[in-house]
């Protein structure tokens, strides 16, 4: 018996609807803060691209400027680092906070070493572009069969 993509895809939505459910039911319980359901989302979230000599990292930022970051690699490690502030507005009570005063780090581990003097890094819109070129020695190399 063969089950079609479509049930299994109709079974996967629901699994979705409840664990959301799950979620708004938590998410103002005041006996149950930062109760949830699902995988907790990592800061900053990243996208890993890779094209041929080079990869590139985009990490989103909101808020953050270039002074309150730290960017280190090292071979193959990377790790992003920095303060996350929220600046309330003075002789203001505060009666709800939902953008976290906190320091993150966030590191990874890249397919390949990279050479850290011609790493470029621009932080624009909120988007941190990091470009880091592969080392020579992480270059595939073309051998010739005598």
């Amino acid at each position: 018996m063969l089950t079609r993509l479509s049930d299994i895809n109709r079974l996967f939505n629901a699994m979705d609807f409840f664990r959301n459910r799950l979620d708004s039911l938590y998410s103002d319980a005041d006996w149950a803060p930062g109760l949830r359901w699902s995988v907790e989302d990592r800061f900053p979230k990243t996208n890993l691209y890779e094209d041929g000599d080079l990869f590139e990292i985009r990490a989103e930022l909101p808020g953050i400027g270039k002074e309150d970051l730290n960017v280190k690699i090292q071979g193959n490690y990377l790790e992003i680092s920095g303060t996350k502030k929220s600046a309330s507005p003075e002789k203001y009570a505060i009666h709800r906070t939902e953008r976290d005063i906190t320091s993150f780090t966030r590191s990874f581990t890249l397919p390949a070493d990279v050479d850290s003097e011609k790493v470029k890094a621009t932080l624009e819109n909120g988007i941190l572009s990091l470009t880091l070129p592969k080392s020579e020695a992480a270059k595939p190399k073309q051998i010739t069969i005598a």
